[in-house]
């Protein structure tokens, strides 16, 4: 599956948006205001975005939620369903572009889209060419029991199981091995 810059850009902006959603009463929110949001906004290097307010932060925690019902989706069918409605609330108006030194690419958010709208056209048609493509079990959440982030399986046999291997996989495997060793000890 052939992914390009800015559908990578895309999808690396809705993982992290839905990893900033909270976990219960364990994780704080990761976009608490609209400083926090506004960093989000410059990290992951938005065009078009003006300034942010309130009513811009309440929009992107519902679309983030949104795409947490993606992420959490295992029927394809339903999954195009929920990204169908997201994209189409969105406004979606397909345009190639080339700024800030980037080459052509496409953006699907209208000419001065707020922030919800521009992940949800961006993100949302990143996460529809991975339905197409037949790869929807590529959006993930992490199989550690503690953790439960989301990622995109990006690996050649679709065998990637934790967010992060270096955290979360190596932490359960030195999890296994020290029970192994335990039981083995009597």
């Amino acid at each position: 599956m052939l992914i390009t810059h800015d559908t990578r850009c895309a999808l690396d902006a809705v993982v992290d948006l839905v990893n900033t959603s909270p976990e219960g009463d364990e994780t704080p929110d990761g976009l608490p205001d609209v400083a926090a949001l506004a960093d989000f906004v410059r990290n992951h290097e938005f065009s078009d975005v003006g300034v942010l307010s309130e009513f811009d932060l309440s929009a992107v925690r519902k679309v983030r939620g949104r795409f947490a019902a993606i992420f959490a989706e295992p029927d394809a069918r339903t999954a195009a369903g929920l990204i169908n409605e997201l994209v189409a609330a969105a406004g979606t108006t397909p345009r190639l572009t080339d700024h800030d030194g980037y080459d052509w690419h496409v953006h699907y958010f209208a000419p001065g889209a707020s922030v919800a709208d521009h992940l949800a056209a961006d993100c949302g048609m990143a996460l529809a060419f991975f339905v197409v493509a037949g790869e929807q079990e590529r959006l993930r959440r992490c199989e550690a029991p503690d953790c439960r982030h989301a990622f995109v399986d990006l690996s050649r046999n679709r065998s990637r199981r934790y967010c992060d291997s270096r955290t979360c996989g190596n932490r359960l495997h030195v999890a296994a091995y020290r029970a192994r060793r335990k039981e083995a000890a009597g």
